[in-house]
């Protein structure tokens, strides 16, 4: 009886293990808290809420595992004390995102689109940049937006 009862523990417990390693379970920052951010485009503003990953362990993860995103979610990547050049890979991640890499004046300077899942090539942003905002594939040119179209949001905006 005793010994059943320390094989039952000892299964749950490697279950229970695993599960909470799952790439599949619950993803890192699922659930996070949101800021709004704006994008003005030729044919309107394009409203997102985005996670913000401002710390080194929130930049590394950034949307790894996740396999969807809201129509209008998101994640921007705050590297305004870095304002260099910055590359981003796929690593992990594993549905499309379209990366908007802007500047310290919330111009954005150039677009990925629909980039390749669990890739590790590096995507650069060609020039020195203050954030890099993804979002779900496709959503960028869904709502026009396009290099040269500026972000609103404290980050750029001062506020």
């Amino acid at each position: 009886m005793l010994l059943s009862r320390f094989f039952l523990f000892g299964l749950f417990a490697v279950f229970a293990s695993a599960a909470s390693c799952a790439p599949g379970g619950a993803a890192p920052g699922a659930g996070a808290a949101t800021e709004k951010l704006v994008i003005s485009t030729a044919s309107g503003d394009a409203p997102f809420m985005v996670e913000i990953a401002d710390t080194d362990e929130e930049r590394r993860i950034g949307l790894m595992y996740r396999t969807k995103l809201p129509e209008n979610g998101g994640m921007l990547f705050d590297f305004s004390d870095e304002n260099r050049v910055q590359s981003m890979w796929m690593k992990n991640t594993l549905i499309p995102l379209d990366m908007a890499f802007i500047a310290k004046d919330g111009r954005i300077v150039r677009i990925e689109a629909m980039t390749t899942p669990r890739s590790l090539a590096s995507i650069s942003s060609g020039a020195p940049v203050a954030a890099v905002l993804e979002v779900a594939g496709g959503r960028l040119a869904a709502l026009g937006v396009t290099a040269g179209d500026t972000v609103h949001h404290p980050l750029f905006d001062g506020k």
